[in-house]
């Protein structure tokens, strides 16, 4: 990537870790034998895959037969969602979401009720946060599957799964609680007996790692049916011949990235207060979206929308410039419609249009973030100026 140009969309994807390719390596060049056989070339996969199986249960505080490699985030979400659905149906068919997740689980939820089941999509408040009085009220009978995201990956807010998971738990043991942690891995503890989860999605990408990695952690004894049929690997729950080098490049990147929990929340931290501190001066007419409280935000994260102009449009302008951000899921870029994360906050569909999201990482600087101060506001004004009259500008 050109030296010159700044990478803020840090919740979109990461530049890989040169510690996690080295790591990798030697599962694509030499130890590259499918790790299912007994031969030696498989026996030497298979040490790997191991390792990398117990690396992650370490920083999951989990046993390593709950850690199902798949191939991202999007995979784990979709897997838990099926998997308990169809696993628990017996006992129920009810699932209880948020309206604020990732496609990956909002997706999968609409399948699931044109499969029959019965979806209840939770409300959030005007930061983002789940209605926890909604959740109990929804709870019934039939509930077999809650899925609350962990942090948002559009306005950074993060949800009280444990308390979450004892609002259901108290209603009954029985029904499975799944979380998101896509955003949350490398910044929030993931130690999945302190937030009492059953199931957690995680992906490498996100954290330094490579593209089509990512792990289910999957507690023992919750109900859950494979979806993908056609071998017994990972206990016959995930058919397939196992990547060894993807699953050592999730295990590192995440080792990694927990490692330095505390070194990058507070560098990033540092770097997001005075973009949110900064830069709603030099634009009148800015509003910042998510938490007010920095501390109930992801510690990168900062989210705006802009009077008068739209989130494409300051995409290009600043991409002209050399700066790379977003307008929300780098998963519906393209998409005309706002972000259904700024709607369900009631951030009316004229503002919502105009979002601007920023995600920092391990490798930004505070010289970066001042220039990017300084072009951010000339790009905005300069597309007010070409419609002037259009959307009226609130001053603030």
């Amino acid at each position: 990537m050109d030296e010159d140009r700044i990478y803020v969309d840090h919740a979109a994807t990461t530049a890989p870790d040169a510690r996690v390719v080295e790591a990798m390596l030697p599962y694509l060049t030499e130890f590259w034998g499918n790790p299912s056989s007994i031969y030696y070339e498989a026996r030497e996969a298979r040490k790997g895959f191991d390792v990398a199986r117990r690396s992650v249960a370490q920083v999951l505080g989990s046993r390593p037969n709950e850690v199902i490699f798949t191939s991202g985030g999007t995979e784990s979400d979709n897997l838990a969602l099926r998997g308990v659905a169809y696993g628990a149906r017996k006992q129920g068919n009810h699932i209880i979401t948020t309206a604020v997740e990732h496609h990956a689980i909002l997706h999968t939820a609409e399948r699931l009720e044109d499969e029959g089941f019965r979806v209840t999509y939770l409300p959030v408040d005007n930061e983002g946060f789940v209605d926890l009085d909604a959740l109990s009220e929804a709870l019934d009978d039939e509930t077999t599957l809650v899925s609350v995201i962990y942090a948002n990956n559009e306005v950074g807010a993060v949800n009280q799964i444990a308390e979450v998971v004892r609002i259901v738990k108290e209603h009954n043991p029985r029904i499975a609680v799944h979380t998101d942690a896509v955003q949350a891995a490398g910044y929030l503890d993931l130690d999945v007996d302190a937030l009492g989860v059953d199931l957690l999605s995680l992906a490498a990408h996100k954290i330094h790692g490579p593209k089509g990695a990512g792990v289910l952690y999957l507690r023992v004894r919750t109900p859950f049916l494979a979806q993908t049929l056609g071998g017994s690997q990972e206990k016959n729950r995930r058919a397939g011949t196992e990547s060894v080098a993807n699953a050592v490049g999730m295990a590192t990147a995440l080792e990694i990235a927990d490692g330095e929990r505390g070194e990058r929340r507070e560098h990033t931290g540092g770097l997001r207060d005075r973009i949110a501190e900064e830069l709603p001066k030099r634009i009148p007419g800015t509003r910042i979206t998510g938490p007010t409280d920095a501390s109930r935000r992801l510690p990168n994260s900062f989210s705006c929308c802009f009077d008068g102009v739209e989130g494409e449009s300051i995409l290009l302008q600043l991409d002209l410039k050399g700066i790379s951000a977003s307008s929300g899921s780098a998963c519906t870029t393209g998409s005309l419609e706002p972000s259904h994360v700024l709607l369900a906050m009631g951030i009316p569909h004229a503002v919502a249009r105009g979002s601007l999201r920023i995600t920092l990482g391990k490798d930004n600087t505070m010289q970066e973030i001042e220039r990017l101060l300084d072009i951010i506001p000339d790009s905005v004004e300069r597309l007010r100026a070409l419609a002037p009259n259009a959307h009226p500008v609130r001053r603030t």
